[in-house]
C-alpha cells in the first residue's frame, strides 16, 4: 500500500465487489440472499458518488432489523467497498474489480500446469516472466486497462476522507497526503 500511496496520493483500499459479495453471503441467510444481493448490486449501478452512498444507506436500512450480522458486515466494510466513489466515474469499473489480475493468474497457472515439473527455479521464473512480458505488451500496444486520459483526470483529483478536493497541479502535492 505504501508504494501505491507514493504514486497515487490519497489512494485507499478497494475490495473487489465479487469477493465481497461472497463474504457477505456467508453471513446472510439463504432465503434472504437474493434480496440482499439485488440491493448490493443496485449500489454499484448508481450514476454518481452521492447516489451510491444514498443507495448503500438504503441497503443498511433494509438489513438493519432483519439481518443484524449482515448489517454489521456491511457497515464495517463500507469504506472498503465504496472507495471507488472517490475517483472519476470512468474508473469505477476497473477499480472495483480485480478480473484482470485473476485472468493473468489463470494464464500463469495454465502455462505452469502444462509444463508440470520445472527443472529449477530459474525455469519457472523465465516462464512466468514471459507471460508477464506478453501481458505488458498487450496492455502497452493494444487495449489499455486504464486509458491515459482517465488516469490524468484521476491524478487531478485528490481523494480525502471527507470527499474530493480538486488539485490544479498534481506535482505540487505533498507525498503521503
Amino acid at each position: 500500500m505504501e508504494a501505491i500511496a507514493a504514486n497515487l496520493p490519497g489512494a485507499v483500499w478497494q475490495r473487489c465487489r465479487t469477493h465481497y459479495a461472497a463474504n457477505l453471503m456467508s453471513v446472510t441467510p439463504k432465503t434472504m440472499w437474493p434480496a440482499v444481493k439485488a440491493m448490493l448490486h443496485s449500489v454499484y449501478d448508481q450514476p454518481d458518488a452521492d447516489s451510491v452512498h444514498a443507495q448503500f444507506d438504503r441497503l443498511l436500512d433494509y438489513v438493519d432489523d432483519k439481518l443484524p450480522d449482515a448489517f454489521e458486515h456491511l457497515d464495517n466494510a463500507r469504506a472498503d467497498i465504496l472507495a471507488f466513489t472517490g475517483f472519476p466515474e470512468g474508473l469505477w469499473q476497473q477499480i472495483w474489480s480485480n478480473n484482470p489480475n485473476e485472468r493473468l493468474n489463470r494464464e500463469i497457472r495454465r502455462r505452469t500446469d502444462s509444463v508440470g515439473i520445472f527443472p529449477n527455479r530459474d525455469a519457472i521464473i523465465r516462464l512466468v516472466g514471459a507471460v508477464l512480458a506478453e501481458q505488458t505488451d498487450e496492455w502497452a500496444e493494444g487495449r489499455r486497462y486504464l486509458g491515459l486520459d482517465i488516469l490524468a483526470k484521476s491524478r487531478l483529483t485528490l481523494v480525502t476522507d471527507t470527499g474530493t478536493e480538486e488539485v490544479s497541479d498534481p506535482l505540487s502535492r505533498k507525498s503521503g497526503c
